[in-house]
């Protein structure tokens, strides 16, 4: 990894592999527990507005932004839009990543089966995103809703699917092959490779990963003391616990067996005390602690939401919110002052969901925690919710047109 050249493809990867992935055809099914700018006209991204009404005539603020990860296989692509103060969405650009997206083999809605592939670092302002396809990350410096000063850097493994930032320290998950992580420095320059932070994960992937096998996430405790990975097959929660200068402490990760079946993604309570894991197979949530010593433990038994292959979860204030791809509802979840999660309705559904809005995945909170926006990768859209004070979603915005699951699929969502 050279962050002195934009883009550095390590020599042994095999420079055709890509291609022959894309060619194929293959059955989907979700079987689960067994500065080169392209900027885009609004007319090829339409946004519509629910209850306009009630909502239309705010303005979009001067540093509010949605970013949508576009993954094509052909060119990965960051969509912009604009947010207004009223959670409005109104296109503002498309900007090439240099990099190309990738597919998981297999994958049923979510090409990437990550949570977290585009993340957006507010203390340095920058977006980084990965390219799965080609084995790298992109960072960007965020000006307002322009993307700015593209670099790409090697993401040190295959298939590159999630990203965690704490502090100027980054780490990159690559999903394919045995599985690792990769740490980085973030500089003025973009990502710096962290030399001595990368660890494997000891899977047995190929290069291009099958979906439920490959790594969910991975996160860092509030602390920045644990860096935490899911893995999926495994059904394990392994944690690095980590040094002060940003490398992990130990050579092999602390491996946990996850308190329910297909571990996928992280979220913390406002306190960083309380560590939540969505898990896709009966789609529950567990809550645990992180120990110093990178074990973990369990705080609260697996809490089933009765719906449908529970992957995605954020925080937003005291509620957190899961995406179930498997019948496209998203859940509300409340944590109380003791730190007990419950619904925040009998039925574990937070909003109405739409034939519209087919293929829930990936979902990103703004800043003021006062809106949640989520990635439907059939449909191709992304709907925008207004949190109401009693966890309910109000739905103020849909962008559509944008890239619909097929052999691919936009993935990895931020706002700001």
């Amino acid at each position: 990894m050279h962050p002195s050249r934009e883009t550095h493809r390590r020599t042994n990867r095999p420079a055709d592999r890509h291609d022959g992935h894309r060619a194929k055809s293959r059955a989907r099914r979700i079987v689960i527990g067994g500065g080169a700018l392209a900027i885009a006209g609004a007319a090829t991204v339409a946004v519509s507005l629910a209850s306009a009404g009630q909502y239309s005539g705010s303005a979009a603020g001067a540093d509010h932004a949605v970013f949508v990860q576009g993954n094509e296989l052909d060119g990965n692509t960051i969509h912009v839009f604009a947010r207004g103060d009223d959670g409005s969405l109104r296109p503002s650009g498309t900007y090439g990543t240099g990099g190309q997206g990738g597919d998981q083999v297999d994958a049923p809605t979510d090409s990437l089966a990550s949570q977290g592939s585009l993340v957006y670092d507010d203390a340095s302002g920058m977006l980084l995103a990965v390219n799965a396809g080609s084995g790298t990350v992109t960072s960007f410096r965020v000006e307002g809703q322009q993307l700015k000063d593209r670099r790409v850097v090697d993401s040190g493994g295959e298939f590159p699917a999630g990203l965690a930032v704490h502090g100027r320290i980054a780490y990159v998950m690559n999903a394919g092959g045995e599985g690792s992580v990769q740490g980085f420095r973030i500089t003025g320059k973009g990502l710096e490779p962290l030399k001595g932070s990368y660890r494997s994960l000891g899977l047995s992937n190929e290069d291009i990963p099958r979906f439920d096998t490959s790594p969910g996430e991975v996160e860092f405790a509030p602390d920045g003391r644990s860096l935490l990975v899911t893995t999926k097959g495994n059904n394990t929660v392994e944690v690095f616990p980590m040094k002060r200068n940003g490398l992990p402490a130990v050579a092999e990760p602390v491996v946990n067996k996850s308190a329910g079946g297909v571990p996928f993604a992280i979220s913390f309570d406002r306190t960083g005390k309380r560590m939540l894991v969505a898990e896709a197979e009966k789609s529950t949530v567990s809550t645990y602690a992180v120990r110093r010593d990178g074990k973990l433990k369990v705080l609260q038994q697996p809490l089933a939401n009765g719906q449908e292959t529970l992957c995605w979860l954020e925080r937003a204030g005291n509620f957190f919110y899961g995406g179930n791809t498997g019948n496209s509802t998203v859940t509300g979840y409340r944590m109380d002052k003791r730190g007990k999660l419950a619904l925040t309705n009998d039925v574990g559904i937070a909003t109405p969901p739409s034939a519209d809005s087919q293929g829930v995945i990936d979902l990103a909170v703004t800043e003021d925690e006062k809106f949640v926006y989520v990635q439907n990768a059939v449909s191709g859209t992304v709907d925008g919710f207004r949190v109401e004070s009693n966890g309910a979603l109000t739905k103020v915005t849909t962008a559509e047109g944008l890239p619909a699951f097929g052999e691919s699929g936009m993935e990895g969502i931020a706002a700001v």
